[in-house]
């Protein structure tokens, strides 16, 4: 963040100053880090008091002070330096209010509104003096192209980037506070609970370019229908100003048509000839890493991935658009690719243990899109070698399908028998995930194949004692069903 008096961020957001006298405050700057973690803070930063879950951020603040907060953004005095903000009615307000579902008072919502002016000033502040915002949306596959587009643009400068999948109306500002004046990049994934999400995270960190990858049924139980989701990703490419640019997924029909939904030049990325970038055939290495050669603008570079799964292909042609756009050559590009392996954890992270037993953890989230991706990943590396190996799916519920969760579940199932794997693993006893038992049943899996279990312990228990050497073991579910520490686990085994 860039340096700034608690006098001008109370003006930002307009709080008023506790504990600290009006001339203490022009002279006492934030020079530190914006942390709503009391156990983050650095020297000179700034707390952010939120209230969680568990606890509430107002008891830790004297704490944070002591460890070297200069003061606090809070909804109420709390004894140490801090600007109180309180409840008001506005579009970043209630956005916020989408993810503090457990603030009652609603003081959650005005620290959080808070947070996303100060975030606001910040990157006006920072883009007029040369700052390039990438904002990345879609479906499925934001994380993961996040961190592609951090690769690539690495070798271009100072790039700022959130951790794992922050994406949201904390993550945002949040993220958008740790680039200062020597950032030249700042990649943001944009996520969506509700129509409207993705415009106010844009009116936060306004994007100059702006990607879409896909548009699917995650979240399909908030928004009613895949149109309904296909509205709310247009509002990137609807943010992204005329001298800006938009890119693409020209493979994904629902993408495409956002072309006329923007001021923006139009970049179009494919698995087929015919768009700006392109890709031609793809082939997969032994643990599915795709090969494959980049054609844009006239010329052709050979990409190899150090990323698993060929549906990594559309994320990977995104992030070399964006690259080629802010400069990049070709070789810059591929070079940058070849080195980025999985950053964020629990996403396509595969793991090779002694036994020669293989564990693709990627169970951070689960849609039908990315089961599918999962699925297909694990059926190709069971099929390399001499010799067949064991495939096994450990699979958890995916969230927030409403009213199609037991249908998706069920085609899940028999995914996992047509695509022959080995055995199936359902880990819970819910309707869902009955319905993905189910389905494999129906399928063909008559013999045992798919099993349920109660939860991840169960699961844990079971392939402990059935692995065998050169097994493939994929673990896959939405992050709330919790089998990323299965997945640890096993790789420590």
């Amino acid at each position: 963040m860039i340096a700034m008096t608690l006098a001008q961020i109370a003006d930002i957001v307009g709080g008023e100053l506790a504990d600290i006298s009006a001339a203490d405050a022009a002279a006492t700057r934030v020079t530190g880090t914006v942390e709503f973690d009391s156990r983050a803070v650095t020297d000179g930063g700034l707390f952010i008091a939120l209230p969680g879950a568990r606890s509430d951020g107002h008891d830790f603040a004297a704490t944070a002070v002591a460890a070297g907060a200069v003061a606090v953004l809070a909804a109420r005095p709390v004894g140490v330096p801090a600007i109180v903000v309180t409840p008001r009615t506005d579009a970043a307000t209630d956005a916020g209010a989408s993810v503090l579902e457990y603030d009652t008072d609603g003081s959650g919502a005005a620290v959080l509104a808070a947070l996303a002016r100060l975030a606001a000033a910040v990157a006006a502040e920072l883009v007029a003096g040369g700052l390039t915002i990438v904002g990345i949306t879609g479906s499925s596959g934001k994380t993961s192209t996040k961190d592609l587009v951090a690769a690539v643009l690495a070798p271009l400068g100072e790039v700022v980037a959130p951790p794992g999948s922050f994406n949201n109306e904390l993550g945002t500002p949040w993220t958008m506070l740790r680039a200062g004046e020597d950032t030249d990049y700042l990649v943001l994934e944009m996520s969506a609970r509700h129509p409207g999400n993705i415009a106010a995270l844009a009116s936060i960190a306004p994007p100059s370019i702006g990607v879409v990858l896909n548009v699917g049924t995650a979240h399909l139980g908030e928004f009613g229908s895949r149109e309904a989701i296909a509205r709310t990703k247009a509002e990137l490419p609807q943010a992204v100003p005329s001298s800006g640019v938009v890119i693409l997924n020209a493979d994904d029909d629902a993408v495409a048509g956002m072309a006329e939904q923007t001021a923006a030049r139009v970049v179009r990325v494919s698995r087929s000839p015919g768009a700006d970038v392109w890709a031609g055939p793809v082939a997969l290495d032994e643990v599915a890493r795709p090969h494959f050669t980049m054609h844009a603008g006239g010329v052709e570079t050979d990409i190899s991935l150090a990323v698993h799964g060929e549906h990594q292909v559309s994320n990977a042609l995104c992030a070399a658009a964006v690259a080629l756009e802010c400069g990049a050559s070709g070789a810059q590009v591929a070079t940058a690719l070849a080195g980025a392996g999985p950053v964020s954890q629990h996403r396509m992270n595969v793991s090779t243990r002694e036994d020669g037993v293989t564990v693709i953890d990627d169970a951070y989230n689960a849609n039908p899109d990315s089961m599918l991706a999962g699925l297909k990943s694990l059926a190709w590396m069971a099929r390399q070698g001499t010799e067949p190996r064991r495939s096994w799916a450990v699979l958890g519920e995916m969230a927030e399908l409403g009213d199609d969760a037991i249908s998706e579940h069920d085609r899940v199932g028999r995914l996992a028998v047509r695509l022959d794997v080995s055995r199936l693993i359902v880990v819970g006893t819910g309707r869902s995930m009955s319905a993905m038992h189910h389905g494999a049943v129906m399928e063909g899996s008559w013999g045992g194949e798919a099993t349920m279990v109660d939860d991840a312990d169960a699961a844990l228990e079971l392939l402990r004692a059935e692995l065998r050497e050169g097994d493939v073991v994929l673990v896959k579910a939405s992050n709330a069903a919790g089998l990323g520490k299965l997945a640890e686990a096993l790789v420590a085994s």
